[in-house]
């Protein structure tokens, strides 16, 4: 960890009260006296990962933006997917079927260049 964000996670550590934890390994922290330019006691996270804001899962992106008063704890449904977060640019991105970025995937002469003034 480095030396900055070892401060930042003492000083949350010692400033905040922990409200609560994601299936990820994030924590969630409410400061005790801080508040924000609204008046609202400001809301931090500790990433268990790297510091990507795509891992923080719906229920507690509401809390962190002062959207809901307490995490959603609604019980899930059968259609609902686990969050994932934004996989762009990682193998695990979602691909068109047939597309790829190795250009001898694609049929050749299937597309033709436009040229201005034809």
């Amino acid at each position: 960890m480095r030396r900055m964000a070892m401060f930042d996670h003492l000083f949350i550590r010692l400033t905040s009260r922990r409200i609560g934890r994601d299936g990820a390994g994030n924590t969630y922290w409410e400061a005790r006296r801080r508040k924000d330019f609204y008046g609202r006691p400001m809301r931090r996270i500790t990433y268990a990962g790297p510091h990507e804001a795509s891992v923080v899962p719906p229920e507690w992106w509401g809390w962190l933006h002062h959207t809901t008063d307490a995490p959603l704890d609604a019980p899930r449904r059968p259609w609902q997917k686990d969050h994932l977060p934004n996989l762009t640019g990682t193998p695990e991105a979602w691909r068109q079927p047939g597309g790829g970025a190795d250009a001898s995937q694609y049929p050749s002469g299937d597309y033709e260049a436009w040229t201005p003034g034809r």
